[in-house]
Protein backbone atom coordinates (compact mmCIF):
# COMPACT_ATOMS: atom_id res chain seq x y z
CA UNK A 1 0.00 0.00 0.00
CA UNK A 2 1.10 3.54 -0.70
CA UNK A 3 0.12 4.59 2.83
CA UNK A 4 -0.94 2.80 6.00
CA UNK A 5 -4.50 2.91 7.31
CA UNK A 6 -5.35 1.80 10.84
CA UNK A 7 -8.51 -0.14 10.10
CA UNK A 8 -9.09 -0.91 13.79
CA UNK A 9 -9.27 2.70 15.01
CA UNK A 10 -12.49 4.69 14.56
CA UNK A 11 -10.59 7.83 15.64
CA UNK A 12 -7.98 7.28 12.92
CA UNK A 13 -10.61 6.55 10.30
CA UNK A 14 -12.59 9.66 11.19
CA UNK A 15 -9.51 11.87 10.99
CA UNK A 16 -8.41 10.18 7.75
CA UNK A 17 -11.74 11.03 6.15
CA UNK A 18 -11.94 14.51 7.70
CA UNK A 19 -8.48 15.39 6.37
CA UNK A 20 -9.75 14.56 2.88
CA UNK A 21 -13.04 16.37 3.25
CA UNK A 22 -14.97 13.10 3.16
CA UNK A 23 -17.80 11.70 5.25
CA UNK A 24 -19.62 8.41 5.59
CA UNK A 25 -22.80 8.36 3.53
CA UNK A 26 -25.84 6.72 5.10
CA UNK A 27 -27.54 6.31 1.71
CA UNK A 28 -24.82 3.81 0.75
CA UNK A 29 -25.07 1.92 4.06
CA UNK A 30 -21.41 2.57 4.83
CA UNK A 31 -19.92 1.01 7.96
CA UNK A 32 -16.30 -0.08 8.47
CA UNK A 33 -15.60 -3.39 10.21
CA UNK A 34 -13.10 -2.31 12.88
CA UNK A 35 -12.74 -5.75 14.47
CA UNK A 36 -9.53 -7.27 13.10
CA UNK A 37 -10.26 -10.77 14.45
CA UNK A 38 -13.62 -10.74 12.70
CA UNK A 39 -12.05 -9.59 9.44
CA UNK A 40 -9.56 -12.45 9.56
CA UNK A 41 -12.25 -14.99 10.37
CA UNK A 42 -14.41 -13.81 7.49
CA UNK A 43 -11.57 -14.08 4.99
CA UNK A 44 -10.56 -17.46 6.41
CA UNK A 45 -14.08 -18.70 5.65
CA UNK A 46 -13.59 -17.86 1.95
CA UNK A 47 -11.03 -20.70 1.69
CA UNK A 48 -8.82 -18.70 -0.63
CA UNK A 49 -6.00 -20.14 -2.68
CA UNK A 50 -3.28 -18.11 -4.45
CA UNK A 51 -4.30 -16.76 -7.86
CA UNK A 52 -8.03 -17.09 -7.18
CA UNK A 53 -10.29 -14.31 -8.41
CA UNK A 54 -12.61 -12.52 -5.97
CA UNK A 55 -15.45 -10.09 -6.49
CA UNK A 56 -15.75 -7.74 -3.53
CA UNK A 57 -18.74 -5.42 -3.12
CA UNK A 58 -18.30 -2.27 -1.07
CA UNK A 59 -14.57 -2.36 -0.26
CA UNK A 60 -14.66 1.08 1.39
CA UNK A 61 -11.08 1.93 2.36
CA UNK A 62 -9.88 -1.60 1.66
CA UNK A 63 -9.65 -3.33 5.05
CA UNK A 64 -10.95 -6.62 3.66
CA UNK A 65 -9.36 -6.01 0.27
CA UNK A 66 -5.92 -5.94 1.86
CA UNK A 67 -6.61 -9.25 3.66
CA UNK A 68 -7.65 -10.89 0.38
CA UNK A 69 -4.69 -9.53 -1.58
CA UNK A 70 -2.25 -10.68 1.10
CA UNK A 71 -3.39 -14.24 0.41
CA UNK A 72 -2.43 -14.01 -3.23
CA UNK A 73 -5.86 -13.57 -4.78
CA UNK A 74 -6.87 -10.95 -7.33
CA UNK A 75 -9.78 -8.66 -6.51
CA UNK A 76 -12.39 -6.96 -8.65
CA UNK A 77 -13.91 -4.39 -6.30
CA UNK A 78 -17.28 -2.75 -6.91
CA UNK A 79 -17.39 0.66 -5.20
CA UNK A 80 -20.14 3.26 -5.55
CA UNK A 81 -18.44 6.03 -3.52
CA UNK A 82 -16.12 8.12 -5.70
CA UNK A 83 -14.05 9.26 -2.73
CA UNK A 84 -13.39 5.71 -1.57
CA UNK A 85 -12.62 4.66 -5.14
CA UNK A 86 -9.96 7.37 -5.41
CA UNK A 87 -8.31 6.21 -2.17
CA UNK A 88 -8.35 2.57 -3.29
CA UNK A 89 -6.62 3.52 -6.55
CA UNK A 90 -3.90 5.30 -4.58
CA UNK A 91 -3.56 2.67 -1.88
CA UNK A 92 -3.31 -0.58 -3.86
CA UNK A 93 -1.28 -2.06 -6.68
CA UNK A 94 -3.63 -2.11 -9.66
CA UNK A 95 -2.07 -5.34 -10.96
CA UNK A 96 -4.01 -7.25 -8.31
CA UNK A 97 -6.94 -4.88 -7.76
CA UNK A 98 -9.41 -3.93 -10.46
CA UNK A 99 -11.88 -1.23 -9.53
CA UNK A 100 -15.39 -1.06 -10.98
CA UNK A 101 -16.99 2.25 -10.02
CA UNK A 102 -20.73 2.75 -9.66
CA UNK A 103 -23.77 0.87 -8.38
CA UNK A 104 -23.00 -2.86 -8.42
CA UNK A 105 -26.59 -3.64 -9.43
CA UNK A 106 -25.92 -1.68 -12.63
CA UNK A 107 -22.32 -2.75 -13.30
CA UNK A 108 -21.90 -6.42 -12.43
CA UNK A 109 -23.57 -7.87 -15.54
CA UNK A 110 -21.25 -5.99 -17.89
CA UNK A 111 -18.24 -7.09 -15.85
CA UNK A 112 -19.45 -10.68 -15.93
CA UNK A 113 -20.15 -10.70 -19.67
CA UNK A 114 -16.73 -9.27 -20.49
CA UNK A 115 -14.52 -11.12 -18.02
CA UNK A 116 -16.56 -14.00 -16.63
CA UNK A 117 -17.56 -14.79 -13.07
CA UNK A 118 -15.00 -14.92 -10.27
CA UNK A 119 -14.29 -17.96 -8.11
CA UNK A 120 -15.26 -16.17 -4.91
CA UNK A 121 -17.71 -13.44 -3.88
CA UNK A 122 -17.32 -11.30 -0.79
CA UNK A 123 -19.04 -8.28 0.62
CA UNK A 124 -20.38 -6.36 3.58
CA UNK A 125 -23.56 -5.69 1.65
CA UNK A 126 -25.61 -2.53 2.22
CA UNK A 127 -28.74 -3.39 4.15
CA UNK A 128 -31.11 -1.80 1.64
CA UNK A 129 -29.88 -3.77 -1.39
CA UNK A 130 -28.35 -6.98 0.01
CA UNK A 131 -31.20 -9.30 -0.97
CA UNK A 132 -31.51 -7.65 -4.38
CA UNK A 133 -27.83 -8.23 -5.18
CA UNK A 134 -27.94 -11.91 -4.23
CA UNK A 135 -31.26 -12.60 -5.94
CA UNK A 136 -30.26 -10.70 -9.08
CA UNK A 137 -27.15 -12.81 -9.58
CA UNK A 138 -28.83 -16.15 -8.89
CA UNK A 139 -31.76 -15.28 -11.15
CA UNK A 140 -29.31 -14.47 -13.95
CA UNK A 141 -27.68 -17.89 -13.56
CA UNK A 142 -24.48 -16.49 -12.05
CA UNK A 143 -23.05 -18.50 -9.16
CA UNK A 144 -19.70 -18.42 -7.40
CA UNK A 145 -17.81 -21.45 -6.11
CA UNK A 146 -18.15 -19.84 -2.69
CA UNK A 147 -19.48 -16.57 -1.32
CA UNK A 148 -19.26 -14.97 2.11
CA UNK A 149 -21.54 -12.02 2.72
CA UNK A 150 -22.21 -9.91 5.78
CA UNK A 151 -25.78 -8.67 5.87
CA UNK A 152 -28.40 -7.45 8.28
CA UNK A 153 -29.26 -10.34 10.60
CA UNK A 154 -32.84 -10.47 9.35
CA UNK A 155 -31.63 -10.94 5.77
CA UNK A 156 -29.30 -13.74 6.88
CA UNK A 157 -32.18 -15.45 8.66
CA UNK A 158 -34.16 -15.38 5.42
CA UNK A 159 -31.26 -16.91 3.49
CA UNK A 160 -30.94 -19.90 5.84
CA UNK A 161 -34.59 -20.27 6.90
CA UNK A 162 -36.22 -23.71 6.94
CA UNK A 163 -39.73 -24.53 5.69
CA UNK A 164 -42.63 -23.76 7.99
CA UNK A 165 -40.82 -20.90 9.71
CA UNK A 166 -41.64 -17.20 9.72
CA UNK A 167 -38.50 -16.23 7.79
CA UNK A 168 -38.96 -18.81 5.01
CA UNK A 169 -39.70 -17.06 1.72
CA UNK A 170 -39.14 -17.26 -2.03
CA UNK A 171 -35.73 -15.68 -1.35
CA UNK A 172 -34.87 -18.54 1.04
CA UNK A 173 -35.73 -21.15 -1.58
CA UNK A 174 -33.87 -19.25 -4.31
CA UNK A 175 -30.66 -19.09 -2.23
CA UNK A 176 -30.89 -22.73 -1.13
CA UNK A 177 -31.57 -23.84 -4.71
CA UNK A 178 -28.27 -22.34 -5.87
CA UNK A 179 -26.11 -22.81 -2.76
CA UNK A 180 -25.53 -24.79 0.40
CA UNK A 181 -25.90 -22.06 3.02
CA UNK A 182 -24.55 -21.80 6.56
CA UNK A 183 -23.93 -19.15 9.21
CA UNK A 184 -20.35 -17.97 9.78
CA UNK A 185 -20.66 -15.52 12.66
CA UNK A 186 -22.78 -12.79 14.21
CA UNK A 187 -21.46 -9.25 14.39
CA UNK A 188 -22.86 -6.80 16.92
CA UNK A 189 -23.06 -3.11 16.12
CA UNK A 190 -19.91 -2.41 18.12
CA UNK A 191 -17.82 -4.28 15.55
CA UNK A 192 -18.46 -1.46 13.07
CA UNK A 193 -17.82 2.24 12.75
CA UNK A 194 -20.06 4.13 12.55
CA UNK A 195 -22.09 1.80 14.75
CA UNK A 196 -25.22 0.62 12.91
CA UNK A 197 -28.58 0.31 14.63
CA UNK A 198 -28.89 -3.34 13.61
CA UNK A 199 -26.97 -6.55 14.21
CA UNK A 200 -25.25 -8.27 11.31
CA UNK A 201 -24.56 -11.86 10.40
CA UNK A 202 -22.08 -13.37 7.97
CA UNK A 203 -23.37 -16.20 5.80
CA UNK A 204 -21.38 -18.63 3.67
CA UNK A 205 -22.83 -19.89 0.40
CA UNK A 206 -21.17 -22.81 -1.41
CA UNK A 207 -22.18 -23.63 -4.99
CA UNK A 208 -24.62 -26.52 -5.04
CA UNK A 209 -24.23 -29.32 -7.59
CA UNK A 210 -25.92 -30.73 -9.55
CA UNK A 211 -27.72 -27.64 -10.75
CA UNK A 212 -30.38 -26.52 -11.67
CA UNK A 213 -32.16 -29.83 -10.93
CA UNK A 214 -35.24 -28.66 -12.82
CA UNK A 215 -36.26 -28.66 -16.48
CA UNK A 216 -36.60 -24.90 -16.80
CA UNK A 217 -35.08 -22.43 -14.31
CA UNK A 218 -37.33 -19.61 -15.53
CA UNK A 219 -40.42 -21.67 -14.66
CA UNK A 220 -38.95 -22.57 -11.27
CA UNK A 221 -38.42 -18.90 -10.39
CA UNK A 222 -41.90 -18.02 -11.65
CA UNK A 223 -43.36 -20.71 -9.38
CA UNK A 224 -41.49 -19.25 -6.39
CA UNK A 225 -42.74 -15.74 -7.04
CA UNK A 226 -46.34 -16.85 -7.55
CA UNK A 227 -46.35 -19.34 -4.67
CA UNK A 228 -45.32 -16.78 -2.07
CA UNK A 229 -47.27 -13.88 -3.61
CA UNK A 230 -49.83 -13.93 -0.79
CA UNK A 231 -48.56 -16.05 2.08
CA UNK A 232 -51.97 -16.70 3.64
CA UNK A 233 -53.41 -18.09 0.43
CA UNK A 234 -53.15 -21.71 -0.63
CA UNK A 235 -50.90 -22.87 -3.43
CA UNK A 236 -53.98 -23.64 -5.49
CA UNK A 237 -55.05 -20.01 -5.34
CA UNK A 238 -51.60 -18.46 -5.72
CA UNK A 239 -50.65 -20.64 -8.69
CA UNK A 240 -53.91 -20.24 -10.57
CA UNK A 241 -52.54 -17.21 -12.43
CA UNK A 242 -49.58 -19.08 -13.93
CA UNK A 243 -51.51 -22.32 -14.43
CA UNK A 244 -54.39 -20.68 -16.28
CA UNK A 245 -57.04 -21.51 -13.67
CA UNK A 246 -57.53 -22.83 -10.16
CA UNK A 247 -58.65 -26.14 -11.65
CA UNK A 248 -55.42 -26.47 -13.61
CA UNK A 249 -53.40 -25.54 -10.53
CA UNK A 250 -55.17 -28.19 -8.46
CA UNK A 251 -54.57 -30.85 -11.10
CA UNK A 252 -50.87 -30.03 -11.39
CA UNK A 253 -50.35 -29.88 -7.63
CA UNK A 254 -51.92 -33.30 -7.21
CA UNK A 255 -49.78 -34.71 -10.03
CA UNK A 256 -46.75 -33.41 -8.13
CA UNK A 257 -47.92 -35.16 -4.97
CA UNK A 258 -48.72 -31.87 -3.22
CA UNK A 259 -52.00 -31.17 -1.45
CA UNK A 260 -53.58 -28.09 -3.16
CA UNK A 261 -54.58 -26.63 0.21
CA UNK A 262 -50.99 -26.30 1.42
CA UNK A 263 -49.23 -22.94 1.52
CA UNK A 264 -45.88 -22.21 -0.13
CA UNK A 265 -44.09 -21.77 3.19
CA UNK A 266 -44.62 -25.48 3.95
CA UNK A 267 -42.89 -26.77 0.80
CA UNK A 268 -39.32 -28.02 0.79
CA UNK A 269 -36.93 -27.18 -2.05
CA UNK A 270 -37.34 -30.61 -3.65
CA UNK A 271 -41.12 -30.18 -3.72
CA UNK A 272 -40.76 -26.83 -5.49
CA UNK A 273 -38.49 -28.48 -8.06
CA UNK A 274 -40.99 -31.26 -8.76
CA UNK A 275 -43.83 -28.75 -8.95
CA UNK A 276 -41.86 -26.57 -11.34
CA UNK A 277 -41.26 -29.51 -13.68
CA UNK A 278 -44.95 -30.46 -13.63
CA UNK A 279 -45.96 -26.91 -14.54
CA UNK A 280 -43.35 -26.79 -17.29
CA UNK A 281 -44.52 -30.14 -18.69
CA UNK A 282 -48.14 -28.95 -18.75
CA UNK A 283 -47.47 -25.48 -20.16
CA UNK A 284 -49.05 -26.21 -23.53
CA UNK A 285 -52.26 -27.48 -21.97
CA UNK A 286 -52.83 -24.44 -19.75
CA UNK A 287 -55.29 -21.74 -20.64
CA UNK A 288 -53.61 -18.62 -21.97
Amino acid sequence: MAFKIDYDSPAFLKKFLDDRGMAMQKKFGQNFLVNSAARKRLIDSLDLQPDMTVWEVGPGLGSMTSEILERGASVTAFEIDRGFAAILKEAFDDRKLKLVEGDVLKTWKKECSEFGVASRFFGNLPYNVAAAIVADMISAGVRFDAAVITVQKEVAQRITAAPDTEDYSSFSVLCQWAYDVSNVMDLAGGSFWPRPNVDSRAVKMVKKEPFPRCKDPATFMKVLRAGFLQRRKTLKNNLSSICGSATNAEHILLSAGIEPGRRAETLKLDEFLVLSDKIFENRDGMNK
